[in-house]
Order: C-alpha cells, then structure tokens, then sequence
C-alpha cells in the first residue's frame, strides 16, 4: 500500500462534495464573493415625481417587477409632452393612492432611441400599456390626457369594465351614481356577446357599465330579451337597444348608438362639450347662433330643442353663444356676432355650409322645415368667401379670395401658381420669404401668376383644401388642370418647377417634406401629439 492512500481515498468524497455545492473551483481554489461568475446586483431605476425613469437597460427589470406598466415615450422639447406632466404625475399620485397594480413610466425617446424604434415611436408623446410583463405586444393608450381619466383607463384593463350587479337594489345604486349608465341584460355570462360589450366599456369612459343574468332584474326594467339599456339624467331617461337575436352584438351599431343618446338633444358649445360634439359621428350639425346674456335670445331655445328629437342621430343640434369665446366659431361660417341670432348647419364630412332664408324666425316649425330641406336637398350650400381687396393685384404676390379664384385660376392665358394657406401655420409662415422671393423673380413674366388664399376664410367649388400650406400650380390653356406640388418649398426648386411647365426635372428627385398642418375642425382644436 502507497502511504498515504488511505487518507487520500477519504478525502476524496469531501472533496466531490464541496465541488458540487459550488465552494470550490475545479482548480481547488475558493470563490470569494468577487468572483466574476456572480450576477450583479440589478440597477435600481430612478423615480420622478413617482413615475419610473426608464432607459433601454432597466425597462426590462421594470417589465418583471410591475404586473401593469404605462410607459409615456417623451421629448423634452415637445409641448404636448409638457403639458401632459403635471396630469401624469397626478395620475401616479391616485394610482398609488388606490394601491392600483399599475406603475407609470417614461422614457427620453431621443436620448433612447434604441426603444423608440423598438416600439415604433414617431411622435410625442406615445404612450404604451404593458400587461404582466409582455414586451412584445404593448397596447396602444388611446385615453384622455387627464389624470383622473388615465386612472379610469387603467382601472378598466385591470379589473372589471363592468361591474357584475345580482339585485335591483345594486343596479339602482349603480343608476343613480352617474349620469351615463349602461347595463347590459344578457340571459347567458359565457354569451359572445358578452364579450363583445365588455370590449365596449373598456374604451367608453364618459360612462360607467355594469351587467347581469338576474331574471328578476330583467322583469324590473321590463326585459323580455337581451338588450344593452342606456340610463341617463336628461331628456327621455332611457334608450334601449335590442341584441339582434339572430347577429347578436355589433360593436360598431352599439357603439354609434351610445354616442348618439348619451349625447344632449340640444348641446351648448364651449370647450368641454366640443370634443364630444366632433366625436359623435353624427354628420350634420344645426347651429343656433345667439346672445344668452339677451332674454329674447334664450326665448327661441325651447322651439329649437322642441324640434330636436325627430332628428336624432340624424343632426346634431349645437348652441352657440356669441358673447362667449367662440368667435373661431363665427369666423368658420363667415358670421359676425350682429348676426344673432341666426342659424347655420354644416356637413362635417363635405364641409358644405347651409343657410336659412333670411327673416326666417327661430321656431320649431322653422327649424323643422329647414332641416328637412337641406338633408332633402333642396338648399344650396352658401360658399364662403371674403371680399376682393381693391389693391389684389398690385404686388407681387397677388391675394386671390373665394370671388376671384375661378377667373384668376383658370385663365386659359396664364400659369397661375397658388398657395393655400393659414394664417396660423407655422408651415406658411416659414415658406412665406420663399414664395416673395418667387414672386419677386417672375414679376415681369406677363404669362405667370403667382397668388395666395387665406384657406380659412375662403372656400371653393373647384376643390376642398385640407392642409397648409397647399400649393397648386394651374397651367395655361383649357381643361382647367390643376397640379399639386409636394416638393421642397425652397426658391431654387420652386423656380425649376415653374421653369419646366409644371414639373420638376427628371435629375431633380422630390425632398420629403414636413406633413402640412391639417385644417382644423370648427372648434380649432390643436393636435395632441407633435411628429418627430
């Protein structure tokens, strides 16, 4: 026997065992805490006014520790951005207040851009849900901009969007707490279309859900069949809509019917109840133009209203007060307050403006009649328009208006190159040396015009102007053609364009340009989100 062999042997399973628990390494050396073989500790993520600050190395810890995670993708030149920060700092503030599972989030898009393409962020600010961790599938926000309504946006992805009533005692409650209530009456829970209305409520936040299978609250409200029933606290009360038995729940059909009853029979126009108006898929709206600081103003209000039922979902029926701060309002449909009172009514989709026969007194039977003949077609829609300016023609660039636009534009002797445009684009007035300057250089070209258009106080049969600036070139000879030009707005490209006839060189490929501002609705509202 080898000395020492024995003493080898036994230690030998020692020696197995202290490997296998990690103490040793192969080369019998202890690791120590440093060993570069330990993970590191995670990096803790900073916090802001109770909202992580998340960077492309702690998004993913913050996806693992938070069962619901709003992430808000910023710039921090984006003024939609820093007019949201103040609303979602409160939003965290009642989040953490309720001890709702969910935690906001946000994220510096240019000093991140890793994650910014990650989850195609184009504009500020972007907002995304992530639900129990799910990198890949984030839902879009599409909720308000205010705290208590991210809160109840949130609170809906959660938890229930409808909460679950078992008696009349509960559904009463539920009616007499708000104003918009919605109650779905379903003989089966596990029904499609159950699902269908859940889907609905969790989207529809200006009202609150509940819903139930209880025969004895079916025989309550007097249901014989499912039905989704609107309770609210004006006008008729009540609006039911019957689940076809045969096609059951259409979203789109419920969804169109909630907003057209949870809407006023007549609405007062202010900056509240305009998004709601814009929102409401209705395509007519009948606006009632008038003093209410007059008493004989608001004495035509009852004939209006009176009229207002028969044409539900059909014209929406609008006030709107001239003494108030409406005159984007006004000047949409060429009016002065003098006017009032007075009535207008405009298709939203075409834009056409229609008008009563002057003298016409506000009454339900005149507002009646008025309505039947513009949806019958019989009114002619009014085109807006400002008067000529006597000096229209002495500069360069020549003022074109509504009265002068057809005989300037389409004069088969001339090429008359035309901007479109707001007096509050910021897109306008940046071009706005370019297109002097353009005019400037071809001032002495007898057969070349160049023109601009206030779009927004001017409008035309020839076409509708959507976005500013809009620039279209109309060239000589007849047809009445018109080209669009998309390219650069720099002098030396707008003059190529003009040079060649109306198009660019073949060796001159089109600059991508900045969207144009889009024409604002009558309410004027601005956008929400600023593009990269």
């Amino acid at each position: 026997m080898v000395p020492g062999s024995t003493m080898s042997h036994q230690l030998l399973p020692v020696l197995l065992l202290l490997l296998l628990l990690g103490t040793l390494s192969p080369w019998g050396q202890e690791q120590g805490p440093e060993s570069p073989s330990e993970e590191p500790p995670e990096e803790e993520i900073p916090k802001e006014d109770g909202i992580l600050v998340l960077s492309h190395h702690t998004l993913g810890l913050a996806l693992r520790e938070h069962r619901g995670l709003l992430v808000e993708f910023y710039a921090p030149w984006c003024g939609h951005c820093k007019a949201l920060a103040p609303e979602y700092s409160k939003a965290a503030a009642l989040l953490a207040a309720e001890s709702m599972a969910v935690t906001l989030a946000k994220v510096d898009g240019p000093a991140q851009p890793e994650l910014a393409k990650e989850f195609g962020v184009t504009e500020y600010p972007t907002l995304k849900f992530f639900h129990h961790g799910n990198r890949t599938h984030p839902e879009e926000y599409t909720g308000p901009r205010e705290a208590e309504g991210i809160v109840e946006w949130l609170r809906r992805r959660v938890g229930p969007s409808a909460r679950q009533l078992e008696d009349e005692e509960g559904a009463q409650a539920l009616i007499d707490a708000r104003d918009l209530v919605v109650i779905g009456f379903f003989q089966d829970l596990q029904d499609e279309d159950v699902a269908t209305f859940l889907a609905l409520a969790r989207d529809a936040l200006d009202m609150t859900f509940g819903l139930t299978d209880r025969p004895q609250l079916f025989q309550h409200f007097g249901l014989t069949k499912d039905t989704v029933v609107l309770f609210k606290k004006f006008d008729e009360g009540r609006a039911d809509f019957p689940v076809d038995e045969e096609l059951g729940l259409d979203l789109g059909d419920l969804s169109r019917f909630l907003v057209t009853h949870s809407m006023h029979l007549v609405t007062e126009f202010n900056s509240q109840t305009s998004p709601k108006i814009f929102a409401a898929r209705i395509l007519n709206h009948l606006l009632l133009f008038l003093n209410q600081s007059l008493a004989a103003h608001r004495e035509l209000l009852p004939g209006f209203g009176e009229a207002a039922p028969r044409f539900r979902g059909q014209v929406l029926f609008v006030v709107v007060d001239v003494e108030a701060e409406n005159e984007h309002v006004l000047q949409y449909f060429g009016l002065k307050a003098e006017a009032a009172p007075t009535l207008r009514l405009v298709n939203v989709e075409t834009t056409k403006k229609y008008a009563p026969a002057d003298g016409d007194p506000v009454t339900a039977a005149s507002v009646t009649a008025f309505c039947h003949a513009v949806l019958n077609g019989q009114v002619k829609p009014y085109v807006l328009s400002q008067e000529v300016p006597p000096d229209w023609d002495q500069q360069p660039v020549k003022t074109l208006v509504g009265k002068n636009f057809e005989q300037v534009a389409f004069d088969e002797t001339k090429n008359v190159f035309v901007k479109f445009y707001a007096p509050w684009c910021t897109h306008c007035k940046e071009m706005a040396p370019a297109w002097e300057a353009l005019a400037e250089k071809y001032k002495d070209h007898e057969d070349i015009i160049i023109a601009e258009l206030d779009a927004t106080a001017n409008e035309l049969d020839a076409f509708t102007v959507h976005g500013f600036p809009t620039l279209k070139y109309f060239p000589a000879g007849p047809g009445r053609k018109v080209i669009e030009y998309k390219s650069s707005r720099d002098l030396e490209t707008l003059s190529k364009f003009l040079d060649n006839g109306g198009e660019l060189p073949m060796e001159e490929p089109p600059e991508e340009l900045a969207a144009p501002s889009p024409a604002p609705p009558t309410n004027s509202t601005v956008g929400s989100k600023e593009e990269l």
